[in-house]
């Protein structure tokens, strides 16, 4: 016998409840079926599920989400630093505070769906106590995204852990739209000179030319060890990251764990040569006046760091250190670059990245196209087509 259907009488009418064997032969019910159909329906799937082997414990799935979330968190500590510390964030700020109390089991589609439209428009549960700036109004598309990422993540867990049957937080149908809203910037050789010139320091200045002409990562200059530089060849192995967590600087693989070789200008050689003198292989190549990491300079207004110093009196508009690495992909690509050599200079996994990133340095190109086509054209006597047509 699949399993027994009986009603019981509360205060509220007529339930009735379902006893059945579970896939290990013990014994077990579910009550509050408000009509006889239900019951025999929900029986009906349990034998399906059974012999399908796709049953799972309704009782399983009233463990909450908080329970599941941490033990979750704790996995990814393997990640880089910066990495694990936005799903934490994201995790404590806004998943925990909406569903940690809720089992996984009761979590529909529609709710998940309506959790993604409040956090877009600033209106979901957080925990402000652990956002330090901008708790209210709507949440970017990469915040968004990223706790929904968080909470279906750890649901993918319930449903190999056999607590639930489907995820209802994949295949959200108003997820929102990355949209750049930064211009990229690029600078001219002109006015990389001026802004190096502009930092009045050794260091900074170079560090400012190697970012310019190199295309690292912050991270990946201020990590850069005297090690990493072979003088001969006019290379700089980026072997590591340097990331500013927290005010706490952790030093962990380059982004998307690729290691990889970069050659620099031959004018560069000099200062990097002066900047490494009386060093060890392992110091740093950048360094504050204690040997210490250099610390990301601040670019908002009125930030008043070096870095802004120098674009201000350069007369350069506000830009960040990273528009540096954009700089250095302009300026490879206007002396002609091919796109592969682009693609290893900058650490990028495929040379479709990194025509897709900087697909507007390329209309030169496109513009080289049209002409040698005009060319081929030409020389073939294409104004026949129109001779012809005219006769």
């Amino acid at each position: 016998m699949a399993g027994s259907i009986t009603p019981y009488d509360t205060a509220k009418g007529r339930r009735y409840r379902v006893r059945y064997r579970k896939p290990d032969k013990s014994q077990t019910d579910k009550r509050g079926f408000r009509t006889k159909k239900e019951a025999e329906l929900f029986l009906a799937s349990v034998t399906v599920s059974k012999a399908t082997g796709e049953y799972f414990d309704p009782k399983d799935s009233r463990i909450d989400v908080g329970a599941l979330g941490d033990a979750w968190l704790l996995t990814k500590k393997g990640l880089k630093p910066s990495s694990y510390h936005s799903l934490e964030t994201s995790w404590q700020v806004h998943v925990k505070p909406r569903w940690g109390a809720t089992p996984v089991g009761d979590i529909k589609p529609s709710a998940v769906e309506s959790w993604i439209s409040e956090m877009s428009a600033g209106t979901a549960i957080t925990d402000r106590q652990r956002v330090r700036r901008n708790t209210t109004g709507p949440r970017s598309a990469t915040v968004v995204l990223r706790a929904l990422g968080v909470l279906a993540g750890i649901l993918d867990v319930a449903v190999r852990d056999r607590r639930i049957s489907k995820n209802p937080a994949r295949g959200a149908r108003n997820l929102p739209k990355k949209i750049s809203q930064k211009e990229r910037r690029y600078l001219t050789d002109a006015e990389v000179v001026r802004l190096a010139v502009a930092t009045h320091d050794h260091t900074l200045a170079t560090l400012t030319l190697v970012l310019a002409y190199c295309g690292l990562r912050w991270s990946e200059a201020i990590g850069l060890r005297v090690s990493d530089i072979n003088m001969l060849r006019r290379r700089l192995h980026v072997n590591r990251a340097a990331v500013e967590v927290d005010g706490v600087i952790e030093v962990g693989a380059p982004k998307s764990w690729e290691k990889r070789t970069v050659p620099f200008p031959a004018f560069l050689a000099a200062a990097l040569e002066r900047q490494c003198a009386d060093k060890a292989k392992g110091d740093l190549v950048f360094s504050d006046a204690s040997g210490h990491y250099l610390r990301r300079a601040k670019t908002s207004e009125g930030a008043g760091s070096w870095f802004s110093r120098a674009t201000e009196e350069a007369r350069i508009a506000r830009l960040t250190p990273h528009d540096l690495r954009h700089t250095a992909a302009s300026l490879a690509i206007s002396s002609g670059a091919h796109v592969k050599a682009v693609q290893r200079m900058l650490g990028h996994k495929s040379a479709a990245m990194t025509l897709d990133t900087y697909a507007d340095l390329f209309d030169d190109d496109l513009d080289d196209v049209a002409n040698r086509l005009d060319e081929r054209a030409t020389a073939a006597d294409v104004g026949k087509v129109w001779a012809g047509l005219a006769a």
